[in-house]
């Protein structure tokens, strides 16, 4: 290959890496925009629910399992874990959720809370 078109393929090549770095960001930023808020909280313990509760209403719940325990606080529309025995503690670390299908897991705890959509105000459209 010469010089030419050895510079002619690298312009190429950066023109398709920015073009695809610009769809990645703007399917990124379409997801982000239009995500949903979710209005229930979902807790399940060693893969059974153990229970669920509005985004709606602030309350908090202590989850205990035979793993340990998880403090789950609810309030202005968001859940997230104030305290945990397991000894990473990364679901305490984790920031609050709100929006439909976000999670936050504890492995140690065997917890799992998960935000969901119940109210859909979509149009049915199989009638």
């Amino acid at each position: 290959m010469n010089k030419q078109t050895t510079t002619v393929r690298r312009r190429h090549d950066i023109l398709f890496i920015a073009v695809l770095l610009f769809l990645c960001a703007a399917a990124a930023l379409g997801l982000y925009v239009f995500r949903e808020d979710g209005d229930t909280v979902t807790v399940s313990i060693d893969g059974q629910l153990y229970a669920e509760y509005p985004l709606t209403e602030d309350r908090v719940v202590e989850l205990i399992s035979d793993g340990g325990f998880n403090r789950l606080i609810i309030e202005d529309g968001y859940a997230y874990v104030e305290e945990a025995s397991c000894p990473d503690g990364i679901c305490s670390s984790h920031r609050p959720i709100g929006h439909n299908g976000e999670s936050i897991i504890c492995l140690p705890n065997k917890v799992v809370i998960e935000i969901h959509r119940r109210e859909q105000n979509q149009p049915d459209i199989i009638s």
